[in-house]
């Protein structure tokens, strides 16, 4: 099957990563509810939050450096089972430390399932159509973070904080094994011999120094590390401002529906003002956005802010995946992608224990502010990135060199 030939196993994926997203949006917000209800003050719950992300901080290159050199969906299935063991046995822990390890397995799991996930993507996709399938394939982590939490909130709330959370934290599981059904035959295994050999590995130094590696990872990085802390601390706020759980549900699934409608509408806008452009402005608003939720605001108003916020940090994930793609070089797109989650996992250890010391220090609202200033940083990184890959491939798998015009995006 040549790329681009055929999408059903594109949409096969996006049911996948639905299901399993959706059991991490329902647990991360049910393990800080845990959490809480176990004893843990604001700091704990950052620790918790980054413990998450430490263990893929050390696995996801060797695993990418794997995928360049053979097959994707192998790491599918171990993923999903990873995410529902973690999730199941976060709900049956009773300590925060074992809640801590099993968040670390959850992590893991969704590390594999992404790593795997995205490496298919660009495999298996036309080059002029990789910000199209990005985009339709981050509908299903946005699909996933739209039905989590509701769901979670759905579950969780009476006076047995610890019982419903570790009831929310059982049906994730249960959720993420669905994902199985969607994962028979999805990747075209003709694909993989004409991979490079395993011997000729591309130097790290010649990934990262790719014009376009950086700033995708930092891009991504800060998008992401939005998204945690919003997932993350927004029940912490709530419960500082006696805002319902089911309430605080309603409100990250407000984000993800908005994010979700903007990758419905990715391509028209990619037409429209290219790719650095369009970073670049995402970025720079979703950072006075992100700041804004510190204010003592009604909840309409989090609300509102939430849709737009959704909105944009909607771009960064799909468009740093195709820029990092385009820009890496050839026999290191996995290598490259790892190295993006890499810095989405540090991200996600640093964000929230910088998140947990800020607001021991200056509140539950203040890590807010710290990640609009990193949205800004991360604004100004786009807007010196190039605006497309640091290369043109044609559909036919030719290069041509130099750089490219910030309007030709394609048949996307």
């Amino acid at each position: 099957m040549a790329p681009g030939r055929n999408r059903g196993w594109l949409l096969r994926l996006v049911i996948a990563f639905s299901f399993a997203q959706a059991a991490v949006s329902m647990a991360r917000p049910a393990v800080s509810y845990r959490a809480l209800a176990l004893g843990a003050d604001e700091r704990a719950v950052g620790v918790i939050a980054g413990v998450y992300a430490l263990l893929p901080l050390f696995a996801a290159v060797p695993l990418g450096r794997r995928t360049d050199h053979g097959r994707c969906a192998p790491l599918l299935p171990v993923g999903v089972v990873l995410i529902s063991g973690g999730c199941a046995l976060s709900g049956l822990a009773d300590s925060l430390w074992a809640m801590a390890m099993w968040s670390g397995v959850m992590g893991l799991g969704h590390l594999c399932f992404v790593i795997g996930a995205q490496s298919l993507v660009a495999r298996q996709s036309a080059p002029h159509e990789q910000d199209r399938n990005f985009g339709h394939f981050t509908i299903g982590a946005s699909l996933g973070q739209l039905v989590g939490p509701i769901a979670a909130g759905a579950l969780i709330g009476g006076s047995d904080m610890a019982g419903t959370s570790a009831l929310a934290l059982l049906v994730a599981g249960a959720g993420a094994a669905v994902s199985f059904t969607s994962l028979w035959r999805i990747e075209d295994r003709t694909a993989v011999k004409s991979r490079t050999r395993q011997g000729d590995r591309v130097p790290m130094r010649s990934i990262l120094g790719a014009r376009g590696v950086p700033a995708g990872i930092f891009v991504s990085l800060s998008v992401l590390s939005a998204t945690d802390i919003l997932t993350a601390y927004l029940p912490v706020v709530g419960e500082h401002r006696g805002i319902a759980p089911s309430v605080i549900g309603v409100l990250l699934s407000i984000r993800a529906a908005a994010t979700i409608a903007c990758r419905l509408v990715l391509t028209p806008l990619l037409q429209l003002l290219g790719r650095a452009v369009l970073l670049t402005a995402t970025c720079l608003l979703a950072g006075v956005l992100c700041a804004g939720i510190a204010l003592p605001v009604p909840v309409w108003v989090i609300g509102l802010m939430l849709a737009v916020l959704g909105f944009c940090l909607g771009v960064g994930q799909p468009l740093s995946m195709t820029t990092v793609v385009q820009a890496a070089p050839d026999g290191a797109r996995s290598t490259a992608l790892a190295l993006r989650l890499t810095g989405n996992r540090l991200g996600q250890v640093a964000a929230p224990a910088g998140a947990g010391l800020v607001a021991g220090v200056a509140g539950v609202a203040a890590p807010f502010v710290m990640l609009g200033a990193l949205l800004v940083l991360s604004a100004g990184a786009a807007l010196r990135s190039p605006g497309g890959a640091a290369r043109e491939r044609t559909a036919s798998g030719g290069v041509r060199r130099g750089r490219p015009s910030l309007s030709r995006k394609g048949d996307i």
